[in-house]
């Protein structure tokens, strides 16, 4: 636990030593494509969903006028909470029927990040998010096909979708390869507010909370001129 409460000061201490660095060049913004894994945390959230795998896209765009350490951020992403199939077979004729729940959460954000986004090779940041999180459920009500799926009958039974507003913080860093290629890894905390419970009808309202452990890919752009040369 004392690691993990420190590690918000340790990443602190390499943004301000990579801030004392020499800053020649303007920084490059990047746009990054990630995968993540995100797991429940407290009541609500451990009750109404469980772990989750998903993916995102995401602009960095550092702000020149303040030495390149504030950076705006937007992105999106998305994952599938629940993937559910229930199976009933009548006796008398052998006719399999499936129930198939889907539940998909998907997130927009906006904010900002503190770090260095110059041309180091490390590059530690802090950020956090303002974001509208949208949460969709389908089922339907399938008589499969085992030897053609096309020929299947599908129905659907239900379909709603549901917003609520949430916020992130997020530690990570960066791995910037020639202001080309940048690798980062990271974690978040999420936050929603206002959320139905299962979007079932006549639902209370819950507010889930999330760790989100997350690897991405970014390609660099906008590189400037040398600021030696301002």
């Amino acid at each position: 636990m004392q690691l993990v409460r420190s590690w918000p000061g340790i990443l602190l201490v390499l943004i301000l030593t990579s801030a004392g660095a020499p800053l020649t060049a303007r920084a490059a913004g990047k746009v990054q494509l990630y995968g993540f894994r995100m797991t429940p945390t407290g009541q609500d959230a451990s009750r109404f969903s469980r772990y989750s795998w998903g993916g995102g896209v995401s602009v960095v765009a550092p702000l020149h006028r303040v030495h390149d350490l504030l950076a705006g951020v937007a992105g999106f992403e998305a994952a599938n909470m629940l993937s559910q199939t229930t199976a009933t077979q009548d006796r008398a004729t052998g006719l399999r029927v499936e129930q198939q729940t889907s539940q998909d959460y998907y997130r927009f954000y906006l904010g900002g990040q503190v770090g260095p986004h110059g041309h180091g090779f490390i590059r530690p940041h802090i950020g956090s998010n303002i974001a509208l999180i949208v949460y969709g459920i389908t089922t339907d009500v399938v008589v499969p096909d085992d030897t053609d799926r096309e020929n299947e009958i599908r129905q659907n039974l239900r379909s709603r979708t549901e917003s609520g507003l949430g916020w992130d913080i997020s530690l990570g860093s960066d791995f910037n390869i020639l202001d080309k290629v940048a690798i980062e890894g990271g974690v978040r905390f999420l936050k929603s507010f206002g959320v139905p419970q299962q979007l079932g009808a006549g639902s209370m309202r819950v507010e889930p909370a999330y760790f989100q452990v997350y690897l991405g890919v970014g390609v660099g752009f906008g590189v400037g001129q040398d600021r030696a040369d301002e």
